[in-house]
């Protein structure tokens, strides 16, 4: 029987709003069993610190030109992690073996080989006193990965769990990216296109929320079906990937799909309500998601 651990992880996602932390015991092939998850809301001090920032790094060369302030923001959102990994043992007598710290995306860019996460791995384990492991991306990056490796393991490991056989999962999160499962074993994965980074936006600059909790808000309104087949037009299926049709190939940063959804609301949305807009790119997210997987 292999040996099992007891691991505490730590993701935020494109839409900055917060940190999901979950202890889960597991062997790392088959076996996991969930043991609590949480979530910690970015004070929104941290919240504007961190889109401020984002929104300046345009480039790769953008990480020098502000790697004083960089460095400022990172310390907060490692403290930010110590304070969730307290707090979120507090609430159990699990002893943690380790502690992934993913940080938080301010730039990535999978052509150029480079992914910039906001944390101090050997901060954070100094202020907290366990063991964790970072820089989850880079050495996809450096092998020609797209610097996500880690979905793909968890979801070759739940297809052995499951005794599911050539099998594709989905994942939405800002980008959606999708990994499939043969019977022999091999696996593969990529990015498809923009998952829930566009209506995060929109919701951002037409309402005070950071994003559409439960789709509360697109269900609401009515999908423009003019709008919607006029924005569809402008893009394209490249490489088995959704991009705006003048884009020479994507990269994945997540500007890219910011790019795209500016174009979208210039050309098209801006004269939607914020419930009717939100119901638009929620149909077009979908039909990018079904015509990717055809």
């Amino acid at each position: 029987m292999s040996k099992s651990f007891h691991s505490l992880g730590l993701m935020s996602g494109t839409s900055m709003d917060g940190v999901d932390a979950s202890i889960i015991q597991s062997d790392g092939e088959t076996k996991y069993k969930i043991i609590i998850d949480k979530y910690f809301k970015y004070p929104q001090g941290i919240y504007k610190d961190l889109t401020k920032l984002r929104d300046k790094i345009k480039s790769s060369k953008d990480l020098k030109n502000f790697s004083k302030e960089i460095k400022n923001v990172e310390k907060e959102i490692t403290l930010f992690h110590a304070k969730a990994i307290s707090q979120i043992l507090k609430k159990t007598k699990v002893k943690v073996d380790f502690v992934g710290f993913h940080g938080q995306t301010i730039y990535h860019n999978a052509k150029e080989k480079i992914s910039k996460q906001l944390g101090d791995g050997k901060f954070l384990s100094k202020l907290t006193k366990k063991t964790v492991v970072y820089n989850f991306r880079q050495n996809d990056l450096k092998n020609g990965g797209q610097g996500a490796p880690l979905t793909p393991i968890f979801h070759k490991m739940l297809a052995k769990k499951l005794n599911l056989k050539n099998v594709t999962f989905i994942n939405i999160g800002g980008i959606i990216n999708a990994t499939t499962i043969c019977d022999d074993g091999h696996f593969e994965a990529q990015d498809l296109g923009p998952g829930m980074c566009l209506i995060d936006k929109w919701i951002r600059i037409n309402s005070k929320k950071k994003y559409d909790d439960k789709g509360k808000i697109a269900r609401t309104g009515k999908i423009n079906k003019k709008i919607l087949n006029k924005a569809k037009k402008n893009f394209i299926i490249l490489n088995n990937k959704y991009v705006y049709k003048n884009a020479f190939e994507p990269s994945y940063d997540i500007r890219d799909f910011e790019d795209s959804f500016n174009i979208l609301h210039t050309k098209f949305l801006k004269s939607l309500s914020l419930k009717d807009g939100a119901a638009t790119l929620t149909e077009f997210t979908v039909q990018i998601l079904d015509e990717t997987l055809q």
